[in-house]
């Protein structure tokens, strides 16, 4: 008698459902509600990285037209489109990282926790997580890395609406008016031409990464020295010498 390797059926995603194929998928196969996971502020030298985490309805693609990747969309398109996600979502999350956490923990090592914890953080325990990107180790639940996930998966490009928006509001809001000299309601903290003429002009704030190499030069040139202790080291996605990571990589 031979043995048959088992093989369960596969599941067809039809390209017709757009970015919510892969989801449906999954809903079809019994291994819903699916969460999409997603950062903003990764790259940025200055401010929080904001991670979230969404479960959207089944089905209820009618409903979010045009959410893709939260970089390629207008303001009005974002704002819009988290109106609509935190009113229609079965669940969603997210969790804000201060710039120090980035500075102790590294820049991948603080993302992968904000991940975590704004899974953890959902009232819908997902049945599947979907992350952009790469792997997230350590979730309570099944999980698969999309390449390119905000732009493939309709819950992970909601994941990255609510962060994108969420670090917005605060760069452009709070911090720009307790730090209105570096313009942050402008570039949000990212190392445009403007925010390094301003840093170079005033040296760091203490809303700076002082890990990053940009931050540590500006703040050399002006006698500067940390106001906290930085203890990260390289983590998978940082390009360093020594302990600093080089800002222009991310």
């Amino acid at each position: 008698m031979t043995v048959t390797e088992f093989r369960p059926p596969r599941s067809v995603i039809r390209r017709s459902s757009g970015n919510w194929a892969l989801q449906s998928a999954l809903d079809r196969r019994g291994l819903g509600p699916v969460a999409g996971v997603d950062e903003a502020g990764r790259g940025a030298c200055a401010g929080p990285l904001v991670v979230a985490a969404c479960v959207l309805k089944p089905g209820d693609g009618k409903r979010f037209d045009g959410l893709t990747d939260s970089k390629v969309l207008s303001e009005a398109d974002r704002d819009r489109l988290h109106d609509r996600i935190t009113a229609r979502a079965l669940s969603w999350s997210t969790v804000v990282i201060p710039a120090e956490d980035v500075d102790a923990l590294g820049i991948h090592v603080a993302n992968l926790e904000g991940m975590r914890r704004s899974v953890a953080q959902l009232t819908e325990h997902p049945g599947y997580v979907l992350t952009d990107g790469f792997k997230v180790q350590g979730l309570a639940t099944p999980s698969v890395a999309v390449v390119k996930g905000d732009l493939v998966a309709a819950c992970v490009a909601a994941a990255s609406v609510l962060a994108k928006v969420t670090r917005d509001r605060l760069m452009a809001g709070e911090l720009h008016e307790r730090f209105p000299e570096y313009a942050f309601d402008v570039h949000k903290g990212y190392s445009t031409p403007l925010h390094s003429a301003r840093l170079t002009e005033h040296g760091p704030s203490v809303q700076h990464r002082w890990s990053y190499a940009n931050v540590v030069a500006a703040a050399t040139r002006h006698g500067m020295r940390s106001p906290r202790a930085v203890t990260s080291k390289p983590g998978l996605f940082d390009a360093s010498e020594g302990d600093v990571v080089d800002n222009v990589a991310l």
